[in-house]
């Protein structure tokens, strides 16, 4: 326990980080009830949907960073660079995971329909559609983590 407290107090990067993840994550599970109208304890820790918690916590991140050590830091160039990756892979290649799965599931759901006793297998099979972004959903997450990442009482040197 002394452990996890320590890294914690002396880390403001790494506490920022996670502030950041765990503020998205619980507007995450607000806006989900909101927009189905049921509670969906999944949305917490799940990935996609409004707003990005990667952004979130990348951006919080960069931020942190910037006011610990400065913009001119090695450590704030790393932060920017992963958190640009992260953005973009979030908008990108998740993004198009989750409109192929989309597809996937819709074809998998029609052979069952055709030949049920022919695929068994297929029975439980149900890709997770929803693992990355759109644009607005990063931009959301980001402008989540700067405000975070702004607004975190840190100890400046």
């Amino acid at each position: 326990m002394q452990f996890i407290k320590e890294l914690f107090s002396v880390n403001e990067i790494l506490t920022v980080s996670i502030v950041g993840w765990f503020v998205a994550q619980v507007l995450k599970t607000i806006i989900n009830f909101i927009l189905l109208g049921k509670f969906q304890l999944e949305r917490m820790w799940g990935d996609g949907g409004m707003p990005s918690a990667h952004s979130a916590t990348v951006c919080a991140m960069v931020i942190a960073a910037a006011r610990s050590e400065g913009v001119s830091s090695a450590i704030f160039a790393v932060a920017s660079v992963v958190a640009i990756i992260t953005m973009h892979d979030a908008m990108g290649v998740r993004h198009e995971t989750g409109e192929q799965a989309k597809v996937l599931n819709q074809m998998i759901e029609e052979w069952i329909d055709i030949s049920e006793k022919n695929s068994p297998f297929l029975q439980n099979m149900h890709l997770k559609e929803m693992v990355g972004h759109t644009p607005l959903q990063v931009m959301a997450g980001m402008v989540v983590g700067i405000v975070v990442g702004c607004l975190y009482p840190m100890h400046l040197v």
